[in-house]
């Protein structure tokens, strides 16, 4: 099948999923009752929301330059900003998409290898994943009865059913034929073709990956790794202040949505479109909050990541253009 062709399948299917959560999260509620709910919102919490959220974009470029710099790089911050600006942009039209363009933007912009960048990507993934499982860890020991139904009421009903005969038989198959490709390429020998290029990626990426163990200044970096945490919990919690209905919610409260909406996030859906309003409202619900009132809330607070992500998107999109390219790579680098 031609690849565009599956693209675009992939994309109708991830949209659609997308599309469904949102009907389920707003399936038989006042759309008029929750329009006037944000309307009458206290939009200096959201700005300061969005104040949080652009200081987490700064600090994940920083870290991300720490990962560079013991591959022999030290690109410019503004410009790894940009970079990582424009990958939430790119996220919003096909999830992880962010990924492979702020890779391309960099290294066009600071004549860093693709392939480096790239595997200082997916530690990074890592991190964020490990970081996401130690907020799960952290919140259950807070919110343990309260995280449980929540992990209950929408991720273990009905998850036996998905594990069919059928699904069994399409596991195996793709291991079996992951196993002959992976055996196929250490085989090859050939210096030319997709093969030698693969391989060169994983070097590449390999490199990459070695970066986090030769990090120069490790307590910074995990400082970063924590303070972006910091900064998405506080997104958060100055949005809880702009609406009545959460102004009252504490801490340990704030911890669960951030987890929820983390999960919401984490999935293949463009911006966690429709899932992160399921889950985030559903998170408030066990509160005590009522279910208008919290998807209006995590309508409020989505909508202005969205805008946020465009804005600063776009800008830096245009800034990539017009700033001049540059040899980021260390004279002393061996």
């Amino acid at each position: 099948m031609n690849k565009t062709v599956v693209n675009i399948i992939k994309y109708t299917l991830m949209l659609g999923l997308g599309g469904l959560m949102l009907w389920l999260t707003f399936r038989g509620m006042d759309l008029s009752h929750i329009w006037e709910k944000i309307k009458n919102a206290r939009f200096g919490w959201v700005i300061l929301s969005a104040v949080f959220s652009f200081i987490a974009f700064i600090s994940r470029a920083y870290r991300w330059n720490m990962l560079l710099e013991p591959a022999g790089y030290k690109p410019l911050l503004k410009n790894t900003s940009y970079a990582v600006m424009f990958a939430y942009l790119a996220n919003l039209a096909f999830p992880r998409l962010g990924e492979v363009t702020r890779c391309g933007a960099l290294s066009k912009k600071e004549k860093i290898p693709f392939d480096i960048l790239f595997g200082t990507v997916i530690v990074e993934r890592v991190l964020d994943v490990l970081s996401l499982f130690i907020a799960i860890g952290i919140v259950s020991l807070l919110e343990f009865n309260t995280m449980g139904k929540f992990i209950y009421d929408n991720f273990l009903v009905g998850m036996a059913a998905k594990f069919t005969i059928v699904n069994m038989i399409i596991v195996l198959s793709a291991a079996v034929a992951s196993t002959f490709v992976i055996v196929r390429i250490i085989k090859d020998k050939s210096e030319s073709g997709f093969i030698f290029r693969f391989k060169k990626l994983l070097g590449g990426i390999g490199t990459g990956l070695k970066s986090i163990l030769k990090i120069k200044n490790l307590p910074l970096f995990i400082f970063h790794s924590i303070f972006i945490w910091v900064m998405y919990y506080l997104m958060i919690y100055a949005c809880f202040f702009s609406m009545d209905a959460t102004s009252a919610l504490g801490v340990r409260q704030c911890f669960l949505i951030l987890v929820v909406g983390g999960l919401a996030m984490s999935a293949p859906v463009q911006g966690g479109v429709g899932l992160y309003h399921l889950f985030v409202s559903s998170g408030l619900a066990l509160y005590g909050v009522p279910l208008d009132d919290g998807v209006a809330f995590a309508t409020l607070l989505h909508t202005s990541q969205i805008i946020e992500i465009v804005l600063c998107g776009v800008v830096a999109l245009i800034l990539l253009g017009v700033s001049k390219d540059r040899d980021s790579k260390m004279s002393h680098a061996k």
